[in-house]
Order: structure tokens, then C-alpha cells, then sequence
């Protein structure tokens, strides 16, 4: 690792990195020692076999593993894809640079899916998924309003925290990982996914579900392990998930964007507890 300019992320493809720190407790420390922690590095995502084809393309903070689900479920949540063969093949360039190896995704589209326009596709953080964005016409939902009728007992809800928790390896490594999981009514878990940035575990979750077919998810449980921000339930929407879960809060937009399009929204989940902020219907006392 170099500083000064030079490279920061000579990290491979590993989700994790062993750092030495110094633990301190009531003012005592104690030796350094090694420690875990999540590795966040640069995806760029390159149409046409190149940066430079038609000027697209795209750099993404991001862990990495899934890498191509994320690609996946990022292009699809944008509305540049609308189902898994719009994407023809994905590809690491071959003789990659130092920096770039593992850290280079180039992506074919098939013919007529058109790359999008460079002030729209430019960078995406790790924290936020609406940078970049250039107005407000780019926040357009796409999707209808649920019609699903599945229910989801309260005693199923409860239990999702837990078992994401136990399915949260890097998490288990490193403390500083996000998730987000699939879950079916009676709480089996079909998929999970972590990251360090919130929308790239869900845009994870959805690439999975595209490639496998299971698009859209009408009949399942969406557990996130933080906030719900208005992002998250805009790619919901898009996959057609009924019922969102968090262990965190909603913001105001979240909770609007919940109900208009028919979603049931749960916050702070606990053990013991959760407050429905839309769509109570689909939770049922047993």
C-alpha cells in the first residue's frame, strides 16, 4: 500500500484485510494486535470492451465477491437492463494493470440495449445510491404497485435479525459490513448478501435473483441490516419485493414511497418488537 498518490487498494479480490490496532479500554491499552476489517475497492464497470467505447462507464466503491451480481442487479435497479439477456457477457480484461486487477468488470450488452449516457453513469460511493444523479427526473420509480398477498407471521418477523446475523460471515470478521437477505414467509433464507455500502448488498441480492431467473420476488421478505432510505425501497420496488424489513429506521420518503406503491415497510426490528409503517395487512399474529 503506498501513499502519496500511488495505490491504496492493492487488495485482490479478498473481502477482508488484516490491520494491526490498538485496543483501548478505561484509558489501559493493551498490545496491538491483528484485526479485521472489510475491504472496500473500486469496481469499474466498462462497456463495449473499453473506458472508452462511447465514453461509458462507471467506478463503484464497493467489497468484493459478486461482483458480477452486483454489475447485475446495479444495471437493472438503473433501468438500463430489463432482464437478465440484456447483459450478453461479462468479462475481466486480460493482461489487467496492477490496479486493476480484480477491480475491472467489462460488460456486452445485447444489441439495442444502449449504454447510458456518461452524465448519468459516472460514479457511485459506497454510501449513497442517487449520486451522480443530475435532476430529479433521474429518481423516477420504475414499477407498479404491489399485489401480492403474501403474510408473514409476526413470530417469523422477530427471528429474520438473528438469523441474517448468523449467515453474516465478513460481518462475524469485521463489524463493518452492511446486508441485505431474502427470506421466504416461513423464514428460510434464500440469499444473502454483505458490502460496505447498503444499496450495493441489495443491488447484490437483486443481480442473484436476476441471473437465477427468480425476478420479480412477489412472494418474499426483504431483511436489510440498517436504515431504509428511499434508494433501497426504489430498488425494491423495481424487483418486486412485498415486504421490507430493517433493524433500522425509514426515512420520511422511504415510508411515502412504501405506500404508494402498495409495499409493507417494518422498522427497528427486534426480538420482542417492530413498528409497521405501511402495509400492516401482510403482517399476521401468527
Amino acid at each position: 500500500m503506498e501513499a502519496g498518490g500511488g495505490r491504496v487498494y492493492d487488495v485482490g479480490m479478498a473481502a477482508t484485510v488484516e490491520a494491526q490496532v490498538l485496543k483501548i479500554h478505561d484509558d489501559a491499552a493493551d498490545d496491538p494486535r491483528a484485526d479485521r476489517l472489510a475491504v472496500e475497492a473500486p469496481l469499474e464497470v466498462r462497456f463495449g470492451g473499453g473506458a472508452g467505447a462511447g465514453g461509458t462507464g462507471t467506478l463503484m466503491m464497493r467489497t468484493p465477491g459478486e461482483d458480477e451480481d452486483l454489475v447485475r442487479g446495479f444495471l437493472y435497479g438503473e433501468g438500463i437492463i430489463a432482464g437478465a439477456g440484456d447483459v450478453v457477457g461479462m468479462s475481466r480484461p486480460p493482461a489487467a494493470a496492477p490496479d486493476e486487477e480484480g477491480n475491472v468488470i467489462e460488460v456486452a450488452l445485447a444489441e439495442g440495449v444502449a449504454a447510458v449516457a456518461p452524465e448519468r453513469f459516472t460514479y457511485s460511493s459506497a454510501a449513497c445510491g442517487v449520486c451522480g444523479k443530475t435532476s430529479l427526473e433521474a429518481l423516477v420509480v420504475r414499477g407498479e404497485p404491489s399485489r401480492s398477498t403474501v403474510r408473514v407471521a409476526r413470530a417469523v418477523l422477530h427471528d429474520l435479525p438473528a438469523r441474517m446475523r448468523a449467515a453474516q460471515r465478513t460481518f462475524r470478521d469485521t463489524g463493518g459490513l452492511h446486508a441485505s437477505a431474502l427470506f421466504t414467509p416461513e423464514g428460510e433464507l434464500l440469499v444473502l448478501r454483505e458490502d460496505v455500502g447498503r444499496h450495493n448488498a441489495l443491488d447484490k441480492v437483486v443481480g442473484w435473483a436476476l441471473a437465477a431467473g427468480r425476478l420479480p420476488l412477489a412472494d418474499l421478505v426483504l431483511l436489510l441490516s440498517g436504515r431504509i432510505s428511499y434508494e433501497l425501497i426504489q430498488k425494491a420496488i423495481a424487483a418486486g419485493i412485498p415486504v421490507v424489513a430493517a433493524v433500522g429506521a425509514p426515512s420520511s420518503l422511504a415510508v411515502t414511497l412504501a405506500e404508494r406503491y402498495a409495499l409493507t415497510l417494518v422498522g427497528f426490528l427486534r426480538p420482542s418488537s417492530m413498528n409497521v409503517y405501511a402495509g400492516a395487512e401482510r403482517v399476521g399474529d401468527r
